[in-house]
C-alpha cells in the first residue's frame, strides 16, 4: 500500500505504546483520521502522536471508548459515532482503513464490526520475536519491515471483503436471477468497491451485466448490446485466471442473447421479428418470474400485434399505423374509411383484430388460423382486455395467461428456441 496512493480514511485504535500508531499513520499519510481512545489516553494523542506525524490529515477525529471488557458497550459506543463521522467525511464504500491491531479483544471486534460498511483494508505493525538472537530486522527478511528509531515492526494488512465477497456474490446472483437486474448490479458495484484490485475487474464486470440486463428489460436494445458486449469480454478475461465457478455456463447465455440483441440492434427494418420474438419472452418472465399476470397479458396482446405487423409489412409493405386503403383486402377497405380514420392527421390506423383479418383476406397462414379459431381465442382476448391494466376492473388469474400464451404460440407458429432466455447466475 505504501507509496501507492494516499489513504482516505483511517480508523485506528490508540494504546499505551504510541509507536505503532505513529507509524502506522505515517506510513498510510491518510487524509481523514480518527482515533479511538480511551479517557485515559485522549491526551497523549496531541502530546505523544500528533508531533510525530509528518504528513498532516485535513481532519482528525476521536471516539472515545472506555478499555471494557464488554464488546457490546464498546459497540454501542462506536456506532453512535462512527456513521456520523463518516458522512461528515463524505466516506464511499471501501474508502476506509482499519487498524486495531493494539486494541482490546472488545474494542478491536466492536471496530472491525462497525466500520465494516466502509473498511477495505485491515492494517497492523507488529514485533518479529527473534529466538536466534539476531535483530528483528534480519528475522523478518523478505517481509514488509518498519523501523522506527530502534524498534522494528512487521507490517500485516489484508482486505476482509476478498473472501467475503463470494457470499455477497451470491446474494447479487440471487437478484439478478430474480429479475432485479438494477439491484444486482448496484450489489456487485459495491463488492467491487470493498474487495482488492485484482479482484474488481470480475465485479464491475458482473455490474454492468446486471446493467446491461436492465437496459434489456426496459427494451433499451442499443443500451443492453453495448453494456453486454463490454462485460462479456471483461468475463471472458477474468475466466482465463480461473474465476468462479458457474461463469462457463453464464458467458455461453451471454453470448446467445448477444446474438439476439444483433440482429434487433443491426436490422435496419422498421419493423422487426425478433423483436416481437422478445416481446413473447417478456411477457413469459412477466407471468412466471415475476407473477405480474395482467402486465403479461397486455404484453402478450403488444406481441399479437408485433406479429401480425411484421408480416403485413414484410410481405405486403402495409403499415398497420399508416395504411394505404388500397392496399387491403376488398372487405376492409370500407370498414376502414369509415372506422379507422385519425381524426387529426388523416391516417388509416388497423387495430389489432382488423390486422389479423387483413393478414387472413391476403391469404397469410396466421391470419386464416386467427379467424378459424376466433371462438376459441375470444374468451382469451376478452380477458385481456378486462383485465385492470387492460379496460375493466378484472384481476387475472395464472391460468388464464397461460391457456392465451399457448394460443399466441399456436397462431404465431414460434418456437422455443426462436425465443431468448436469460442466463442463470450460479457463482
Amino acid at each position: 500500500m505504501s507509496g501507492e496512493y494516499r489513504t482516505k480514511a483511517l480508523l485506528i485504535a490508540v494504546s499505551e505504546d504510541p509507536i505503532p500508531v505513529q507509524a502506522c499513520i505515517n506510513r498510510l499519510a491518510p487524509e481523514f483520521l480518527c482515533f479511538v481512545v480511551s479517557e485515559s489516553r485522549k491526551g497523549s494523542i496531541e502530546t505523544e502522536v500528533q508531533p510525530a506525524i509528518t504528513t498532516m490529515p485535513q481532519r482528525w477525529d476521536w471516539i472515545l471508548a472506555e478499555e471494557s471488557g464488554s464488546f457490546t458497550v464498546v459497540h454501542q459506543t462506536l456506532t453512535k459515532s462512527l456513521p456520523d463521522i463518516v458522512k461528515t467525511w463524505g466516506l464511499q464504500p471501501g474508502e476506509l482503513v482499519v487498524d486495531f491491531s493494539r486494541a482490546t479483544p472488545a474494542i478491536a471486534a466492536a471496530m472491525a464490526l462497525t466500520s465494516r460498511p466502509w473498511t477495505s483494508q485491515v492494517v497492523g505493525l507488529t514485533e518479529p520475536e527473534s529466538d536466534t538472537g539476531k535483530p528483528a530486522l534480519s528475522l523478518s527478511k523478505g517481509r514488509d519491515v518498519v523501523a522506527v528509531g530502534d524498534r522494528t515492526f512487521a507490517w500485516q494488512e489484508g482486505n476482509p471483503w476478498n473472501e467475503e465477497a463470494v457470499p455477497a456474490r451470491q446474494e447479487a446472483a440471487l437478484l439478478f436471477n430474480h429479475g432485479a437486474f438494477s439491484s444486482a448490479a448496484k450489489r456487485f458495484r459495491r463488492i467491487e468497491s470493498l474487495v482488492g484490485g485484482s479482484f474488481k475487474p470480475l465485479y464491475h464486470a458482473l455490474a454492468d451485466l446486471g446493467d446491461g440486463y436492465a437496459a434489456w428489460e426496459g427494451l433499451k436494445y442499443r443500451d443492453a448490446w453495448d453494456k453486454l458486449k463490454t462485460a462479456l469480454k471483461a468475463l471472458e478475461l477474468a475466466s482465463v485466471w480461473g474465476g468462479p465457478p458457474g461463469m462457463s455456463a453464464l458467458l455461453s447465455g451471454v453470448k446467445q442473447n448477444l446474438k439476439f440483441l444483433e440482429s434487433i440492434v443491426m436490422n435496419p427494418d422498421d419493423v422487426k421479428l425478433p423483436v416481437a420474438h422478445d416481446l413473447l419472452a417478456h411477457a413469459k418472465r412477466r407471468a412466471e418470474r415475476d407473477q405480474q399476470i395482467d402486465a403479461a397479458l397486455q404484453l402478450l396482446l403488444r406481441t399479437l400485434e408485433a406479429y401480425a405487423q411484421y408480416h403485413l409489412w414484410k410481405q405486403h409493405r402495409i403499415k398497420s399505423w399508416d395504411v394505404q386503403v388500397e392496399q387491403l383486402p376488398q372487405d376492409l377497405q370500407e370498414p376502414c374509411r369509415t372506422c379507422y380514420a385519425n381524426d387529426v392527421d388523416g391516417k388509416f390506423h388497423l387495430p389489432l383484430q382488423a390486422q389479423f383479418r387483413a393478414l387472413a383476406g391476403l391469404g397469410h397462414p396466421m391470419g386464416q388460423t386467427f379467424v378459424n379459431e376466433w371462438t376459441k381465442i375470444k374468451t382469451l382476448w376478452d380477458t385481456a382486455h378486462q383485465s385492470v391494466l387492460g379496460h375493466g376492473f378484472q384481476t387475472t388469474k395464472a391460468d388464464r395467461f397461460h391457456q392465451f400464451y399457448a394460443a399466441a404460440v399456436k397462431l404465431t407458429n414460434v418456437t422455443e428456441p426462436n425465443l431468448p432466455v436469460f442466463p442463470k447466475m450460479t457463482l
